[in-house]
């Protein structure tokens, strides 16, 4: 194994915090596994990245398969990582929560394997079509493909919410396809097919036959129901907003009220501006953290007199 050395990763370093952040009794078993995975893997590569990248040429025609399973969880530069990890850490949060674990583990596993194949697929159909053989060479390596499956998965169980790519108001239902082409045109250097891949995937999960197929393959081992979706609040998706940052609750879901990281980003607005409103409002004389924010209690009419009482005495 080669051990990554020579510089510091402060893309591995932010991520650590980020995690240490949200505290590890809030991460579900799952995702703390493939964070954790992912993370040992980039430090203690299995192979040089050239030997366990996914490509026409390496996975088809030389079959070497073991690179659909280390393809995705070996990553290029620690930024690489940084962006991966946290979208799955908010991804997973809500979705294992959801699906349950052993579900949610099923899925990652079939995913990752199933992507690869279906990247190759689409590499070899370039080739062929535009009758160019340097797609068969082109080698991935990473999560996003998985994590582009998951955003299918994340849209469909949570419908109706209205997504912001680079300022336009998209539905969920599209954001996928507007965001694979946006990253695309931002970074050219990024796998458009192994985004697509992720994509086709998930939708093969959710309106196709792979979910079926999975549950006969699984047999007993998951009772899974599709989850209703809670009805409470209006969800808007922000693209590109890289995680959130607050201090240890006593339950995450209970803390974040079931809200993606893009959906917090949108009521931390919210809270700022009626902060600002209010001339940075306190409860029980301690001001509130950064970001949106819940009471733990309704209050009484005497605890709202009194708190208007003291905002008047301070102006």
């Amino acid at each position: 194994m080669q051990r990554r050395q020579g510089r510091v990763n402060a893309g591995l370093l932010l991520l650590l915090y980020q995690i240490s952040q949200v505290g590890l009794q809030n991460i579900p078993s799952v995702t703390l596994g493939v964070l954790a995975l992912n993370i040992f893997l980039f430090l203690n590569p299995v192979r040089p990245l050239s030997e366990v990248c996914i490509s026409v040429k390496e996975g088809f025609y030389r079959k070497n398969w073991q690179r659909l399973l280390l393809s995705p969880v070996h990553h290029a530069d620690d930024w690489h990582l940084y962006y991966n990890m946290i979208s799955m850490l908010w991804k997973g949060i809500m979705l294992e929560k959801k699906l349950k674990s052993i579900w949610f583990a099923y899925i990652i596993a079939v995913f990752s394997v199933l992507i690869g194949v279906v990247y190759m697929m689409l590499e070899f159909m370039l080739t062929k079509i535009l009758d160019d053989p340097s797609y068969e060479m082109n080698c991935a390596v990473g999560f996003s493909g998985v994590l582009f499956a998951l955003k299918v998965l994340n849209n469909h169980y949570n419908p109706g919410r209205v997504s912001s790519v680079l300022g336009l108001q998209i539905s969920s239902k599209y954001a996928c396809w507007v965001e694979l082409v946006a990253i695309h045109l931002i970074s050219p250097g990024t796998s458009f097919a192994g985004h697509l891949a992720g994509i086709l995937v998930g939708l093969m999960y959710t309106m196709g036959p792979l979910k079926k197929i999975m549950k006969a393959c699984a047999g007993g081992i998951s009772s899974f129901t599709d989850p209703a979706r809670p009805r409470d609040y209006y969800y808007s998706d922000y693209y590109g907003y890289p995680g959130y940052q607050y201090r240890a609750p006593r339950s995450y879901y209970d803390y974040t009220g079931g809200l993606t990281e893009e959906e917090q980003l949108e009521r931390a607005v919210l809270n700022s501006l009626n902060e600002r409103d209010f001339g940075g409002a306190t409860y029980n004389n301690e001001r509130r953290p950064y970001g949106f924010w819940f009471p733990p209690e309704q209050r009484s009419e005497e605890e709202i007199r009194r708190q208007r009482l003291r905002r008047f005495e301070r102006r």
